[in-house]
């Protein structure tokens, strides 16, 4: 994988056991956070001791269900030189509160070659201190993700050695009593070896705040859209271009009472009608400003969500790889870009430099 030279978008590479794997994560995002995470009233209001017993019991059963996910959490919190209740409680935000500026768009383009593009939209202060991290953990597929600041992997964008790609958004579900954090479940799909791994894993436990995923596989000719969150999942194969923003759209009745946000609705109606009107490029639709609503490519400093697109990622899956492309929040080209060649004969993949037809 090539790392980038003059970008916005941080590089960090992280291997071992999961323990040590977030520590490294934790060491990569420790100023920022104590710089500008601690600041914002988010980590206030979540971290807020009212919080306590519900974020104690995702823990346990975090713990329980996925012990290598509970382990990078404690990792996470010694690297950041913060108490471990607080960092889970931070990795839980989306299960304790409906809104929460953890905002994307995703683009999502079946096909023999599938291609799934995603804007990354988050906190304006990280601009700058989001990173790109490879992974290598001792046991499971190797990944690489987007990682903010004091969060595990896995709730963003990524794509894992065994040539599987995640691209995931916020669903702002209101009234959920969550019992495992969203973010753990998502970070535990980023390490499954098969699209239907994956799938079967959301559908099994979706106790949890609201996430929309995109997933797809080299080799698998499907690409997933799977809404999920208060004990609901709904999974559906995208057959034609299509768009998710941030408001779950076949999740059906556990959807009645979601936030929709004037951006989340504007930025879909916009994607929309653009695949409508025949583009389906999906990075001239994550760098879109138009339309008569808030836009897609977010970089107003008086954004209603207090979100900014950070990152933009297309995935191009094949027969035998995924490749990716990662672009910061201005760049008109590529600053990381690599690939996945599936494993052939058990032999263990590595990324490499890749690029676009």
């Amino acid at each position: 994988m090539s790392e980038p030279g003059a970008s916005e978008l941080g590089f960090v590479t992280a291997r071992g056991t999961p323990r040590q794997i977030g520590r490294a994560l934790g060491e990569a995002g420790r100023e920022a956070v104590h710089k500008v995470l601690l600041h914002e009233s988010y980590w206030r209001a979540v971290t807020d001791p009212v919080h306590a017993g519900t974020v104690g019991m995702m823990a346990d059963i975090l713990k329980a269900l996925f012990p290598p996910v509970w382990e990078e959490l404690q990792g996470l919190a010694e690297g950041l030189g913060l108490p471990p209740e607080l960092v889970m409680a931070w990795n839980c935000r989306g299960d304790l509160m409906s809104n929460v500026p953890d905002g994307c768009t995703t683009v999502q383009i079946p096909g023999g070659i599938g291609v799934i593009g995603h804007n990354e939209d988050g906190l304006p202060g990280f601009r700058g201190h989001a990173f790109v991290a490879e992974i290598a953990p001792d046991d499971g597929p190797a990944f690489m993700a987007s990682c903010y600041p004091g969060s595990i992997p896995g709730h963003t964008f990524g794509a894992n050695a065994a040539g599987m790609a995640q691209a995931v958004n916020n669903l702002r579900l209101h009234r959920v009593a969550a019992h495992l954090p969203r973010m753990g479940l998502s970070r535990a799909v980023l390490a499954c070896e098969t699209l239907d791994d994956a799938l079967a894993l959301v559908a099994a436990h979706n106790d949890c705040g609201g996430f929309h995923m995109t997933l797809a596989q080299a080799g698998d000719a499907r690409m997933m859209s799977v809404e999920f969150g208060g004990g609901a999942c709904s999974a559906r194969q995208i057959e034609t271009p299509a768009a998710h923003a941030n408001h779950a759209l076949h999740l059906g009745e556990r959807a009645a009472n979601q936030i929709v946000t004037d951006s989340s609705r504007d930025r879909q109606a916009r994607a929309t009608q653009m695949i409508a009107d025949g583009i389906t490029d999906p990075f001239s639709i994550l760098r879109d400003t138009g339309g008569a609503g808030l836009p897609i490519h977010r970089c107003a400093p008086d954004d209603p969500d207090h979100e900014n697109t950070l990152a933009t990622a297309l995935f191009r899956i094949e027969k035998s790889s995924v490749e990716w492309r990662l672009y910061d929040q201005t760049s008109k080209r590529p600053v990381i870009e690599g690939r996945w060649p599936r494993p052939q004969g058990g032999r263990r993949a590595t990324a490499e430099p890749a690029g676009f037809a």
